[in-house]
């Protein structure tokens, strides 16, 4: 019963009868309901109005669409060589819920370039060489140590004019980037430099590999026995060998590479380092400290 022996449903009438009075226009009621659709329910504010609840509903789909569109255009425009994939991130990172489907649908819409990179596949190993064969020591070893295990890969990234190749190490337990190069083309100085560079602040138990001629050239495996450090190879066509460095690598690709369109070498360079720098590593620091699980290989 309602103040006064009245029922609930006599006094929601009289609510109707009193608004019919101020005679709403139906915009009008639309931004009523949006007024006090935080206080009280959408079902009772919608019979208060005499308007359907998907009145509220729909007008709210169309005001979520509109500020998307705006915040894809304003993203577009202090980034105009952003391709859909990289300001889908870009809108995520600031707290949109969306997905790519839906930036490249508006982004077309609005005509702006959200293109597809045409694929074509290189290949970085090279397994057909003269170099000794090293055992896999790795197939059932726990992980339970910073520099227990590194592991590394190739990939190659595509620019305007040319390709280039990417080297990376990486320590399993932490997941942190050891050393990384850059190069513009396949030779041994590609994985040599990543890997001094690796070694001028950490040293890893055992290094790990897949059967890349870059990996089992001498002067490659002649620094890593300098450095005390067991060599492990996985066996040829076995990728799976080598799994924590093909995920870094995919990761790499996902989150970077196939975001970006790079001018050229330096721009790559300044971007990709920036990348696993500071994005990549940022991301591994803030996961350590609820490490407390070990890994297998």
């Amino acid at each position: 019963m309602a103040a006064g022996g009245g029922s609930a449903h006599h006094a929601t009438g009289d609510r109707k009868k009193s608004l019919s009075y101020l005679g709403l226009a139906a915009e009008q009621k639309r931004v009523v309901m949006q007024m006090l659709a935080q206080e009280y329910p959408i079902t009772q504010i919608g019979e208060v109005l005499e308007v359907a609840r998907s009145t509220y509903y729909h007008r709210r789909a169309q005001l979520d669409e509109q500020e998307v569109r705006q915040a894809i255009a304003a993203v577009a425009g202090e980034w105009p060589r952003y391709g859909y994939r990289r300001i889908t991130k870009q809108l995520q990172r600031q707290g949109w819920s969306v997905n790519h489907k839906r930036v490249e649908r508006i982004m077309r819409e609005l005509g702006f370039q959200a293109h597809r990179k045409p694929k074509r596949r290189i290949t970085t190993t090279d397994s057909s060489h003269p170099f000794p064969r090293y055992p896999n020591l790795v197939e059932h070893l726990e992980i339970v140590r910073p520099e227990q295990l590194w592991v590394c890969d190739i990939t190659y990234i595509r620019l305007l004019e040319e390709f280039v190749y990417l080297a990376v190490l990486m320590d399993v337990f932490t997941r942190c980037i050891r050393g990384w190069h850059l190069g513009r083309g396949l030779d041994q100085s590609l994985t040599l430099r990543a890997l001094e560079q690796a070694l001028a602040h950490h040293t890893p138990e055992i290094h790990h590999s897949d059967q890349g001629v870059q990996y089992a050239a001498t002067a490659y495996t002649a620094r890593l026995q300098a450095a005390r450090v067991q060599i492990s190879i996985a066996e040829v066509g076995a990728a799976w060998q080598n799994g924590y460095a093909e995920r870094l690598m995919r990761t790499i690709k996902e989150e970077e590479v196939d975001l970006s369109d790079y001018q050229n070498y330096a721009d790559a360079v300044r971007h990709i380092g920036r990348f696993l720098d500071e994005v990549y590593m940022r991301q591994q620091h803030s996961f350590l400290p609820g490490l407390s699980h070990s890994s297998r290989v």
